[in-house]
């Protein structure tokens, strides 16, 4: 297959550029990939062996602008492969994701290239850099040095052997959950299993059989959005303790699909990485770059909030226990029940029904309400266009234009559940926004797992579903109205735990009085939400809170130790997963959020390890963040608003993280909103 025919390397020529899915094929990717790196490294030897001395355009300028076609090779294939794979798909990303670690550690152990960039990184100060600039510049060094570019020549090879290696692990790892999670149906077959279940959710669980070409009429799937529903509503506790024990076994159901070998080697890889770097432990390396910088900063904050979160949660168990022997059920709350019970509790304690709650917030309206609150805050507007060719049926596309009516780049949502999704929500870019190579505009995509409706019927989101859309929509913001010059520092181009800091404050105007009341409406009757259930709502905003912050708290804690001992390397991750909850008293009715096993996060790749901490560390800044807005009168504040998005939104990476947040709040973030926000002070 020549370059010329093969539509990935060719100019696209789609609307908006996007990438022409109509006619690519899986048989296109390898030989794209494989022009594509050539090319790439093509560019790096000229940079690294350019006659004239180092400057800032012809090394790290030109290092910017280099690998082009791979690029775009890269965000098709590998939002393809999270969001839509097959067996072809994982074949390719099993045999591509080691070429592609062996591929940056070349350029990142390239001596002549590196001492290009330390030179011109050792007389920065006087090289008349704007403010972006040295900004570029000293990312673009310290993620050399990062990477090992000062080691020895054999340490350089160990290095890049370790970055394969992990690279083949966190594929294998991530399509290992992902087999589970197809693997697994469990049937409905009669009126009696269906017990409990609302008639929305009874049709998701006959969709989701029909997707699957399962032989029963309704099946329940390990997907969020359909196994949490279904564990609220059933009252068949047989059923809910066995799907609830396939939901937290996945990975670890022996056979090819285990993932406890994979961790266990995982983290081995991870501490010596970290060892040839001079780092006592791979949390002490992977927390050196982020704002929290060392394992007793995370392990303070985590401490601080497991306490009170502890002794909440205590005191909502015994409120299901209470109900349960108020029922005459002769049993003690397990971690299938807590659920069911605590549904039924917040009904009784705040006249909250979660099936009538989904009356109000169809698909539609939340996505509505979405753009409305942007179009709110930043000037945004969002025209859905129909005439363009995406990666899947399911996927939906909008031009997005500003203030002033000029495009600011295109916003796909793919919403819907399905058994080639991998599980969970996220944001990514086909492209991301930059200025050095051109006015390049981002194409931005919002993935999620929500239960799919039948034909004809709306899609029905809980309020956690209407979150989760609010959440990776605020991902979203960040990338589309990224304005920067240089494609490293784009969008969400921050430290780990400042990135969800725009998720988390974008979730906080989905539960505001002004967005339900214009937004909430039934999805049959076009009626507003009545009044006195968004009070009920947020009245309840704290419930059940207890539960929520120790079932991930638990997870931030495994995480961080796991990371922050050299010694959890040598032992089995299982083992010190169970001393771990044995040593913060883990209580028996809770589970982690994510177990060991299926742990993507931070097992699929290094995006969250050592750094699960991350979300609530964030949530220290959106908790702060809103309350700037709450303090005006007004949470959608005019000026407030252009502050946020000068310095938090628009900015990407030009700035260090605690920098822009004060220049957006004036001051240092408090601690104190986090525990207000989640009910655990007075």
């Amino acid at each position: 297959m020549t370059v010329q025919h093969n539509p990935l390397l060719t100019p696209w020529t789609a609307p908006f550029g996007l990438a022409p899915f109509a006619v690519i094929t899986d048989a296109h990717f390898a030989p794209a990939f494989g022009v594509a790196l050539a090319n790439h490294m093509a560019e790096i030897e000229a940079i690294a062996g350019n006659p004239q001395p180092p400057t800032f355009a012809n090394t790290i300028e030109a290092l910017e602008l280099a690998g082009a076609d791979l690029k775009k090779v890269g965000s098709v294939f590998w939002n393809l492969a999270g969001a839509d794979s097959n067996d072809a798909r994982q074949q390719i990303e099993r045999e591509m994701a080691p070429r592609m670690a062996a591929h940056g550690n070349a350029i990142t152990s390239n001596a002549a290239l590196f001492k290009r960039v330390d030179d011109l990184f050792g007389k920065r100060t006087s090289l008349s850099l704007n403010a972006e600039q040295l900004r570029v510049l000293e990312r673009t060094h310290l993620g050399f040095v990062r990477s090992g570019a000062k080691l020895a020549a054999a340490q350089k090879v160990r290095m890049g052997e370790i970055k394969q290696r992990l690279a083949a692990l966190g594929t294998q790892f991530s399509q290992n959950v992902l087999a589970d999670e197809k693997a697994y149906e469990l049937p409905l077959a009669t009126d009696a299993d269906r017990a409990g279940l609302s008639p929305s959710l009874i049709a998701a669980a006959a969709e989701a059989a029909k997707t699957r070409g399962s032989k029963a009429s309704h099946v329940v799937t390990l997907s969020r959005s359909l196994i949490e529903p279904f564990l609220i509503a059933s009252t068949r506790r047989d059923l809910r303790e066995t799907a609830f024990n396939a939901w937290i076994k996945r990975g670890a159901n022996g056979g090819a699909t285990d993932n406890r070998g994979i961790v266990k080697e995982i983290l081995a890889l991870r501490t010596e990485r970290a060892q040839l770097l001079g780092y006592k432990t791979f949390a002490d390396y992977k927390l050196d770059d982020t704002m929290a910088k060392t394992p007793a900063h995370v392990r303070d904050l985590l401490e601080t909030v497991w306490a009170p979160a502890k002794q909440q949660a205590g005191r909502e168990r015994d409120r299901l226990q209470q109900l349960a022997v108020t029922d005459g059920a002769n049993i003690k709350i397990e971690p299938w029940d807590w659920r069911h019970y605590a549904e039924r509790v917040r009904a009784a304690d705040y006249g909250i029904d979660e099936a009538e709650i989904k009356q109000y917030l169809p698909l539609d309206r939340m996505i509505a309400a979405a753009f409305a609150t942007a179009q709110r805050l930043f000037g945004l507007t969002f025209r859905e266009v129909t005439d363009v060719a995406l990666y899947h049926p399911d996927a939906r596309a909008f031009e997005v234009t500003g203030r002033d009516g000029k495009h600011v780049g295109v916003f796909i949502g793919d919403y819907f559940h399905r058994p080639s999704k991998r599980s969970g929500a996220w944001m990514s870019a086909f492209r991301s926004q930059e200025k050095l190579a051109g006015d390049i505009s981002p194409i931005i995509v919002n993935v999620c797992n929500f239960a799919k409706p039948a034909a004809g019927a709306p899609a029905l989101l809980s309020m956690d579903d209407a979150r989760t859309l609010f959440h990776e929509f605020g991902h979203g913001l960040h990338g589309l109205m990224s304005n920067v010059t240089y494609a490293s520092l784009s969008g969400t181009s921050v430290a780990r735990d400042f990135v969800e800091l725009p998720s988390q404050l974008y979730e906080h105007w989905l539960g505001t009085r002004e967005v339900l009341t214009e937004f909430a409406r039934h999805h049959e009757t076009g009626a507003p939400m009545p009044a006195e259930l968004i009070e009920k709502l947020r009245s309840a905003r704290t419930f059940n809170q207890g539960f929520a912050t120790v079932e991930f708290l638990a997870s931030a804690i495994v995480d961080i130790d796991f990371h922050a001992d050299a010694a959890a390397a040598d032992s089995d991750p299982m083992a010190r997963q169970a001393a771990t909850l044995n040593r913060i008293g883990m209580p028996r009715e809770i589970v982690m959020r994510h177990a060991t096993p299926h742990f993507s996060h931070v097992f699929s790749g290094d995006g969250y390890s050592a750094g699960y901490y991350s979300y609530l560390w964030s949530e220290v800044l959106d908790a702060d963040a809103f309350a700037a807005f709450e303090e005006t009168g007004d949470v959608f504040d005019p000026a407030t608003a252009e502050r946020l998005a000068k310095f938090v939104y628009s900015a990407g990476g030009v700035r260090a993280e605690d920098e822009a947040y004060q220049a957006f709040r004036g001051r240092a973030p408090k601690v104190e909103g986090l525990l207000r926000k989640r009910g655990l002070v007075g």
